[in-house]
């Protein structure tokens, strides 16, 4: 009985935040939409630049001759740091759904991270595209099949991007990291909406593990992680700062004004009330001074002849003793 109980107000949590959560993404599929598209973008370009890349001898890198190298059998320690940041900060952007206590709609916090993400591989396409460097990852040097790529027989073949096979082995996108990209955007953003302090203080440890990773896998050179870290700070903080900041739940409201047009009707209803509220203040004034003269007439009055205004408020109150 108590799991039937239990599982029952789950579910009206669930059906209540799905409801709240659809409104919100039937008024901003749009946006949504263009940042998930503009990731195929992102990866098409990248894969472009495969194209383009000639390996060469490893550039001189002060990270390399700090780190030892992991070598190529270690490769995956990264790759499973980034992949637990992601799924971690997927899970937690849904759990609104589940939980009581709530501080966002997750339709709105996607909508400031896929933000974040396109002005920031925006700028990385720019730089990569602007210098090819040789790849410094292990199936990118010289001597490596796959360190460049054939022409294409079709463009079918460039807009297939090769997934997920063109996206774990390309080379020539460097500058700056793609996955600091995403790591920095995660960590960000749950520092600005999270509730637990230990998590965000280990989520920050994370990206400094997940980029000396990155360095000692040799995925990158140092300055990829370097200009990362700058980088998608400054774009977050700018791009937040254009952003409508989005509405609060932890006082237990329901969907707040979210819309130019919703928070316009808001406003004028607030107005309206405030209005009402003063002329029924003026009303009672004038019935407890007996008379329906303007208010600034009657203080005038009141001031000059304070015994008479005195009287004729016991006068009001000894014929109306209920106040009716």
């Amino acid at each position: 009985m108590y799991i039937a109980r239990e599982a029952t107000k789950l579910w009206r949590k669930v059906s209540a935040e799905t409801a709240a959560e659809l409104q919100l993404l039937l008024e901003k599929w749009q946006l949504l939409l263009a940042g998930l598209v503009f990731q195929y973008i992102h990866g098409l370009a990248a894969r472009g630049v495969h194209y383009l890349h000639r390996p060469g001898p490893l550039l001189q890198d002060l990270g390399f001759m700090a780190l030892p190298e992991l070598g190529q059998e270690k490769g995956y320690l990264s790759e499973s740091v980034f992949t637990f940041i992601f799924i971690s900060f997927l899970l937690w952007s849904f759990h609104p759904f589940i939980y009581h206590s709530k501080r966002f709609y997750t339709v709105l916090l996607w909508r400031r991270v896929l933000a974040f993400l396109v002005a920031s591989q925006f700028l990385r396409i720019i730089t990569f595209y602007s210098t090819q460097l040789p790849g410094p990852n292990y199936h990118c040097r010289e001597g490596s099949k796959l360190a460049t790529l054939p022409p294409p027989n079709s463009a079918l073949e460039v807009l297939l991007i090769n997934f997920p096979r063109g996206v774990l082995f390309g080379c020539g996108d460097l500058i700056f990291s793609s996955h600091m990209i995403f790591t920095l955007v995660f960590v960000r953003t749950y520092h600005k909406y999270g509730s637990d302090r230990l998590i965000k203080l280990l989520a920050w440890l994370m990206a400094i593990i997940q980029s000396l990773l990155i360095i000692a896998s040799r995925k990158h050179y140092t300055v990829d992680v370097v200009v990362a870290w700058y980088t998608v700070n400054l774009v977050v903080f700018f791009v937040d700062k254009k952003l409508p900041e989005m509405p609060d739940r932890t006082n237990g409201l329901s969907l707040l004004p979210v819309s130019s047009k919703d928070k316009d009707g808001w406003m004028k209803e607030e107005l309206q009330l405030h209005k009402l509220d003063s002329r029924m203040r003026d009303e009672v004034h004038k019935l407890l001074n007996g008379n329906t003269v303007d208010p600034t007439d009657r203080r005038q009055r009141v001031q000059m002849n304070g015994k008479h205004g005195e009287d004729m408020n016991h006068a009001v109150s000894d014929a109306t003793p209920n106040g009716t």
